[in-house]
C-alpha cells in the first residue's frame, strides 16, 4: 500500500485559496501542479 504523500494540514493549505475564488489558473501555478492533476 503507498503511503501518504501530503498531510491534510498541506492538503488543506492548498485548497483553503480555491474557497476564496483564486483562479485555478493561478493556484495551480502557485503550488507548482497541472490543471489536470487539479481536476482529477
Amino acid at each position: 500500500m503507498r503511503t501518504k504523500r501530503f498531510s491534510v494540514e498541506q492538503i488543506v493549505s492548498v485548497l483553503k485559496p480555491a474557497e476564496l475564488d483564486l483562479p485555478v489558473a493561478d493556484l495551480v501555478r502557485q503550488v507548482v501542479i497541472s490543471e489536470q492533476t487539479w481536476r482529477d
